[in-house]
């Protein structure tokens, strides 16, 4: 094998030892050896390859298909712009705690600062996004024992950190590869005899079991509010198990693995001032990092309440730089006061009600959407949640449900690379035994990652359905300040941006199945015809901002009676 091969060939054998079942490829010259070592991978059957024409398109994928999985995932590209375009993942990546591998070809070390083409400085080009980055060097012919120990330790050691096995704290990886020509193999690449690894076909290095973590916390007081925010599945449900049994509330983002056992419309609760003055906490536990309501910011900022925090990693988020302790989740045990719970369940049933009342009267609104898309997702299904306006949407409405998956990219909250997400997460949900997928994201969202619906000859078709309320702009801005009237003469221009698009039309070019539905109630049906589909129910944005502030009025009208 020439060393370019050779790199390739141990690289991807390295990773499949590790954990790899899915990666990546954007298409390029560069990064060759690399992506015939993947086919090759896939054709033996070793791992599941997935090809995308963009660079970010092929970044959200992988980071779709590791959250689902949990496994990292690589993405590969080839040298110069390329590299770029997965920065805004490996960001989400790097918040998130998910574990991606950006795999970026190079250009030797003699042609860069050259002026070559295609070349730019990537060795540390996404800085403290990621959690380990090596500029692996470049293959050399005559070092072929040593540079096979030093590339499989290498491939080990980042899929290990990726993975948070060693540091608690998984996240993103970046190994940059140079490589000389000649760039294609003369012949099959066989990781054996000098290119062997592990004889047992384990990975070059793993990590002990038992790592330290952080020590409980204490049980606390029974006057105890939960509040899980982005987090792990896992660490979501074991907070929700321990609330139930110590009779503690829980309010739970929809993506934190509790939201089934949270109040409906917690949010809302929490923003009945008079209501929580008299039923303040003298405790909040906050598993994972809370990324959605103002409200439950102003509980954590409020001076009389005690906040804790349970990381998911090794790094916390303290929102309003209150934390008074940091540690493991606590173990069961102290007191117990059942009616703590019940008054926030019977609030919460309360404001529900008057949700549902409002909501019947505005069938035209992506609050409604919200409401009735979660109701109408299979048991056993996937959820995916744009940011913006829809998380929220179901944050604030929907009734909590625990028989669904539910994912969002919250780490930075980004719109970007959406539909790619929901595509990679619904692969790697069916293919574990999961139900079909529902993505609901808004129509700038979709319109921003419109190569995610290109699905290549040969890529399998995700079972999804795309909903998108459409009220033709950014429709979160009217609900914010921007949507004020003194800001009414640029309001369209620099914030409603209208796109005035047929979305159906947009969906339907690039080949998949689309319909206008026209309204709520004919929601089951339209997902019951399965996937790839995308399904654009027409909005008000005006007549949604005006439904948030009548939201919070009857929440707390209902909290007074």
């Amino acid at each position: 094998m020439n060393p370019s091969t050779a790199l390739a060939t141990v690289l991807v054998d390295e990773m499949v030892r590790g954990g790899v079942t899915d990666a990546v490829v954007a298409p390029g010259s560069r990064s060759a050896p690399v992506a015939l070592a993947l086919a090759a991978a896939e054709r033996a059957g070793r791992l599941t390859l997935h090809v995308r024409i963009d660079e970010r398109t092929a970044a959200f994928l992988a980071l779709g298909l590791a959250r689902t999985t949990g496994r990292p995932v690589p993405v590969l590209t080839t040298s110069g712009t390329a590299t770029a375009h997965l920065h805004a993942a490996v960001l989400e990546a790097d918040a998130s705690g998910v574990p991606l591998v950006a795999l970026t070809a190079d250009r030797p070390p003699e042609l860069r600062a050259t002026g070559a083409n295609q070349t730019i400085d990537q060795p540390a080009l996404y800085g403290g996004a990621v959690r380990f980055a090596a500029d692996v060097g470049v293959p050399e012919a005559g070092r072929e024992e040593q540079q096979n120990r030093y590339w499989r330790a290498l491939v080990a050691r980042a899929l290990l950190i990726a993975r948070g096995l060693v540091s608690g704290d998984p996240g993103p990886v970046h190994l940059d590869l140079p490589f000389r020509e000649p760039l294609l193999p003369e012949g099959p690449a066989v990781a054996e005899g000098v290119w062997a690894g592990r004889a047992d076909g384990s990975p070059w290095t793993t990590a002990g079991a038992g790592m330290p973590g952080p020590a409980p916390l204490p049980a606390g007081p029974a006057r105890t509010v939960v509040v899980v925010g982005d987090a792990p599945a896992a660490l979501g449900r074991a907070a929700a198990d321990l609330a139930g049994r110590q009779g503690w509330p829980v309010v739970a983002e929809p993506s934190g693995g509790a939201w089934g056992a949270g109040l409906r419309g917690g949010a809302l609760l929490l923003g009945a001032a008079d209501w929580l003055a008299a039923h303040r906490p003298e405790r909040v536990l906050v598993v994972g990092r809370p990324t959605l309501s103002r409200p439950v910011n102003a509980l954590l900022a409020d001076p009389a309440v005690r906040v804790e925090v349970v990381p998911a990693g090794s790094r916390w988020a303290d929102a309003g730089r209150s934390a008074s302790a940091v540690g493991g989740l606590p173990v069961a045990g102290g007191p117990v006061d059942p009616g703590w719970a019940a008054d926030w369940t019977a609030a919460a049933d309360r404001i529900g009600a008057a949700v549902d009342t409002l909501l019947a009267q505005t069938a035209g609104t992506a609050a409604r959407l919200a409401r009735d898309v979660v109701a109408a997702t299979p048991a056993g299904g996937l959820l995916v949640l744009g940011s913006s306006t829809p998380v929220r949407d179901v944050d604030r409405l929907a009734v909590p449900r625990g028989d669904l998956a539910v994912l969002a990219n919250r780490g930075v909250a980004g719109i970007d690379g959406t539909i790619s997400t929901a595509v990679g997460a619904a692969l790697a949900h069916r293919r574990a035994g999961g139900g079909p997928a529902v993505a609901l994201m808004g129509d700038l969202t979709f319109l921003h990652d419109l190569t995610g619906l290109l699905l290549g000859e040969g890529e399998p078709a995700p079972d999804l359905a795309v909903v998108v309320p459409d009220n033709d702009g950014g429709g979160i801005f009217a609900q914010l300040e921007p949507g004020r009237p003194r800001y009414a003469a640029d309001y369209d221009r620099v914030f409603g941006t209208p796109h005035g698009r047929d979305l159906v039309a947009v969906a339907r070019s690039l080949g998949w199945s689309a319909d206008a539905v026209p309204d709520a109630t004919q929601l089951p049906a339209a997902l019951s015809a399965g996937g790839p589909r995308v399904l654009v129910v027409r909005t008000d944005q005006r007549a949604e901002a005006d439904l948030a502030g009548r939201l919070r009025a009857a929440a707390a009208g209902a909290l007074r009676r």
